[in-house]
């Protein structure tokens, strides 16, 4: 309940246009804000860019939140949305196949998660090429369909499929412990 009032309150104070609630919404949800960017992102200052655009679109048009429902939903889905708009403008020399590209794995060994950490994993998706990092993002952790993806990146299904396959195994890649010992990385 707390929360639900200090959300209300600086709501209130939002829709007033006053500084020092905009000042305590962007202390408050920065980090939030920026973890979901990171991933969507190859570098921290195309992330902050876009965490920016976001807390502009809140200080300045504060009455599109609806007070009915949890501020962190909305404000995640806003950022994604700008996170697509993003890749969407910069998108260059991006391939549409549309051919279905699906890959089963036989891989038995222990995962890659039982050793991994937050910042491995963020570094790892950020290495991923725009699209497949796109992709992989909406599916993997945003937990869009296939279908969702394609009309939200203006795609193919069979795009989208095969975007989220080759990045698994990029991150397969990148994050298995016999490469960081080999020091054998593959990019692009």
């Amino acid at each position: 309940m707390k929360s639900e009032a200090l959300e209300k309150e600086i709501l209130q104070g939002l829709v007033g246009r006053d500084p020092k609630y905009q000042e305590v919404l962007y202390k408050r949800f920065y980090s939030y804000g920026m973890s979901v960017c990171l991933r969507y992102t190859a570098r921290r200052e195309e992330a902050l860019e876009i965490l920016h655009d976001g807390f502009m679109a809140v200080f300045t048009h504060p009455e599109k939140y609806d007070p009915e429902r949890p501020f962190p939903p909305w404000f995640r889905r806003a950022l994604i949305n700008l996170c697509i708009n993003h890749y969407k403008k910069h998108q260059k020399d991006v391939v549409d196949t549309g051919l279905d590209y699906q890959v089963d794995s036989q891989d038995s060994s222990p995962g890659v998660l039982d050793e991994l950490n937050y910042s491995d994993l963020i570094w790892a998706i950020q290495k991923l090429p725009d699209a497949y990092r796109t992709v992989f993002n909406l599916f993997a952790i945003e937990g869009f369909s296939h279908e969702e993806i394609a009309e939200m990146l203006g795609i193919q299904i069979g795009t989208s499929k095969s975007n989220l396959a080759r990045a698994r195994i990029k991150l397969r890649e990148m994050l298995n412990p016999k490469n960081h010992e080999q020091g054998v990385f593959r990019y692009g």
